[in-house]
């Protein structure tokens, strides 16, 4: 979403070009927003993300040769820099890897973690209740261990060819010389101006001059750059251990707010202990089969592998590709609301719960519950969960509970090489802007990541397994996605943001794709519906502005507006062997895509 001075040449290139005029020459103070492109193919390998910046940081490491791991950590750090309110080294995230050699996928969960003292108890006040939401996000309490510096470190030592410091060199220039303001970035500032403002560290980066940032305007951050380069000389280590580690410990657990601030910021319980104990987790990925194709994606602690993979296997039954729009939307929102009422009651941590993975992703599961389904009727929601261990057609078990708020913000990035490699990595700071609070002179925001766990149960009477617990991690609905073909050959790879909205998004993707037969940007563009086992379904203002919007009421749906749901990237494999990279047309200002070589082979 936001913007300094590179588009389809390398940051290098400009870098030098920058140096050739003369380095007392002071760096402007205004640029043009740079193009951006959502769609692009070529060959050599490609690169999506949000952002033009960090799309030409990841071609940037392509071109010298790195793989399709590398340039994902690249454009990863350089979204840390230019979407600095959804992702950083103060988040975490899921990082889900195809590799060409043996045709197989693999997967690190890099996400973050509740301290060791934590308890169910972590979001209840002083009353025994549930804290406001608002309280609990702009807080110490609700930090959780940082995971993604510990991601890029595992995926490049089990998958890179290139080093972590030659690898933030992009990010580390970028945060340097600075990047455009957009009017998206515009607006997420202005919507966490109050928050920023009762924190000296994070008024100073984003409210430069005490003052919104003015769109055309650079904004600079070199706290990050020395960060970066501390990182690059030291390793991630570095951030986990010593006088980092404790900058991060000492700002959760005393908030530095401003003198005469009004606002309650509780402390945390994080500690160097919490930080040097973090371990990212290599697991395998989810796996199910669809209309011939497989799809990967991330185990538990994410719901997303699972929730999709069991939407999936409910519409498999149906040819979503003759129905009429209604029809397939009325199918498609039905399949995602009996999903999501197992992920409530199934999905958690699985170091700290029972979660039956395989069972969800049967088909014989999913067919039990894909029989509730009429297409002259809508279920209601809440509805309650199956019992994937002993399946019941039609059934029922347990009691129903609603599905608990799940904040918004993250980013996705997706990435290929010419080798054949393909990375779909999610990562997030939770909530638009985090915590808000940045750590004063490292450059990064803090994460309010573990909000993303239950305050309480939702239905006392069910079992929740989303409840906070010690070292435990948050259920995410982060969902990269890869899609192999019969020959274990990558189809496509794709995610999004968007908190819960994430696996509906994705699951709308990749129906546009595999069963309408939509391009991969046309997909990605199609005005989306979001349905969570809630009682009323979101639609983008183009459904729910549109004739579609009665005939499903008629079958009984409820609705209401969302204007803007989710902000997906994708690569796909063409058969003739060039990359199609595809991102927003115009969600968070639209999206980039970039390939290698757009005009053919080198």
């Amino acid at each position: 979403m936001r913007r300094s001075h590179v588009r389809n040449v390398s940051l290098a290139a400009v870098a030098a070009t920058v140096l050739s005029v003369g380095a007392a020459a002071p760096p402007p103070t205004e640029r043009p927003a740079p193009a951006k492109t959502p769609v692009a193919v070529g060959h050599g390998g490609a690169v999506a993300s949000v952002d033009p910046d960090a799309s030409a940081a990841g071609i940037e490491v392509l071109r010298r040769g790195g793989n399709a791991v590398d340039a994902a950590v690249a454009t990863a750090a350089a979204l840390g820099v230019t979407e600095p309110y959804s992702a950083g080294i103060g988040g975490g995230g899921y990082f889900v890897y195809y590799d060409a050699r043996t045709r197989t996928v693999h997967t690190v969960d890099g996400r973050e973690t509740a301290p060791l003292s934590a308890d169910e108890s972590l979001f209840l006040g002083e009353d025994g209740k549930p804290l406001p939401f608002e309280e609990a996000m702009t807080s110490g309490l609700g930090v959780g261990t940082p995971g993604t510096p510990a991601t890029w470190d595992a995926a490049l030592d089990a998958w890179g060819s290139k080093s972590l410091r030659d690898l933030l060199k992009p990010a580390e220039r970028l945060a340097r010389d600075g990047f455009t303001v957009d009017a998206t970035f515009r607006a997420q500032t202005a919507a966490n101006e109050a928050r920023f403002r009762d924190f000296p560290a994070s008024a100073e980066l984003f409210l430069p001059g005490g003052a919104l940032p003015v769109v055309g305007s650079v904004i600079r951050n070199p706290d990050l750059a020395r960060t970066y380069e501390k990182l690059g000389r030291h390793g991630v280590g570095a951030l986990y251990h010593g006088e980092l580690a404790r900058d991060i410990v000492r700002t959760v657990q005393d908030p530095p707010v401003r003198e005469g601030a009004t606002r309650k910021v509780r402390s945390g319980d994080l500690t160097e202990r919490d930080l040097a104990v973090y371990r990212t987790k290599r697991q395998r990925p989810t796996k199910m089969s669809y209309r011939g194709l497989d799809v990967y994606g991330m185990a538990p602690s994410s719901s997303g592998g699972t929730t999709v993979g069991e939407a999936l296997n409910i519409l498999e039954r149906t040819d979503l590709s003759s129905l009429p729009k209604a029809g397939y939307l009325h199918r498609f929102i039905e399949a995602s609301r009996v999903a999501f009422a197992d992920r409530g009651r199934w999905v958690g941590d699985p170091a700290f719960e029972d979660v039956p993975v395989k069972a969800l992703l049967s088909q014989r599961f999913a067919d039990s519950r894909a029989c509730l389904i009429r297409d002259d009727a809508v279920l209601k929601s809440p509805l309650a969960p199956g019992d994937p261990r002993r399946p019941v057609p039609c059934a029922t078990t347990g009691r129903a509970a609603p599905t608990t708020y799940e904040g918004e913000n993250t980013t996705h990035l997706t990435a290929s090489d010419k080798w054949g490699n393909v990375v779909a990595y999610t990562l997030t700071i939770e909530s638009t802007g985090g915590s808000g609070i940045t750590v004063p002179g490292r450059g990064f925001l803090l994460n309010n990541e573990l909000t993303d766990f239950s305050f309480a149960p939702a239905d006392p009477a069910v079992h929740d397994p989303n409840l906070p617990g010690p070292g435990k991690r948050p259920r995410s609905s982060m969902s990269p996605t890869i899609v192999l073909d019969d020959r274990d050959r990558p189809v496509l790879a794709l995610g999004s943001p968007g908190g819960a909205t994430i696996i509906t998004t994705v699951l709308q993707t990749l129906t546009g794709v595999l069963d309408r037969d939509l391009p991969l940007v046309e997909a990605i563009a199609a005005p989306r519906a979001s349905q969570r086992n809630q009682a009323t379904t979101e639609l983008e203002p183009a459904l729910y502005d549109s004739p579609l919007r009665a005939e499903l009421e008629a079958l009984g749906h409820a609705f209401r507006r969302n204007p803007e749901i989710g902000a997906a990237t994708g690569v796909q494999r063409l058969p003739d062997g060039r990359w199609l990279a595809a991102a927003e047309k115009t969600r968070r200002g639209g999206g980039s895509a970039m390939v290698v070589h757009p005009a053919g082979r080198p």
